[in-house]
């Protein structure tokens, strides 16, 4: 509790929670499976902003890194893309991944492969990223041509095969837990 001075963010997982300090480092509390035990990381310092899943967090650091901890199968564990993970600019999560936008408008994901965690089948169509947005189980990027790119559960919008034709002129993308919309330039709307 006394660490628990001067917070500037804060975020939680399904049982913890993590906490930026004015000093930009972090204090996390709560269930160790959901990321309350931070220790393995410390010193976590120079952070920039935290995200996280039902069970891990993602802290980007001011030098553009990103550092994981929690539950390996929600996340907690980036470290078969670490070494992609520089320059980070954004990340969105799911329940169970996590969506990095690289200041390169390039993509890097982590987490469950077939919820989000895994965007090889799209990955050359996710340049210019501006936006990512995510559902339960999967992430919908907007790209700088007002197109969009889906992936992740196909059961929670990680499909979007069957409208992609209307996803042109796409100004912001919407979520709810199962399902994305896409707000288009003329005001209507592509579910």
């Amino acid at each position: 509790q006394d660490r628990l001075q001067n917070v500037v963010q804060i975020k939680s997982t399904g049982g913890a929670f993590a906490a930026i300090l004015s000093d930009r480092s972090v204090v996390s509390w709560g269930s160790p499976k959901n990321g309350g035990d931070s220790t393995l990381v410390q010193p976590l310092q120079n952070v920039r902003q935290i995200q996280a899943s039902q069970n891990a967090f993602a802290a980007i650091l001011f030098d553009g890194k990103v550092v994981t901890w929690g539950c390996p199968y929600s996340g907690g564990d980036s470290s078969k893309v670490a070494a992609q993970l520089e320059n980070v600019k954004e990340i969105q999560a799911n329940k169970v991944a996590f969506a990095a936008i690289l200041s390169n408008g390039e993509v890097v994901t982590w987490g469950l492969p077939n919820q989000g965690g895994c965007c090889a089948h799209v990955q050359a169509r996710l340049k210019g990223v501006k936006q990512i947005q995510a559902t339960s189980l999967a992430f919908a990027a907007l790209l700088s041509d007002e197109t969009v790119v889906t992936w992740g559960h196909p059961n929670f919008g990680g499909d979007s095969s069957m409208v992609q034709q209307k996803l042109q002129n796409v100004q912001q993308i919407h979520a709810t837990s199962a399902a994305f919309a896409a707000q288009l330039g003329n005001g209507s709307i592509v579910a």
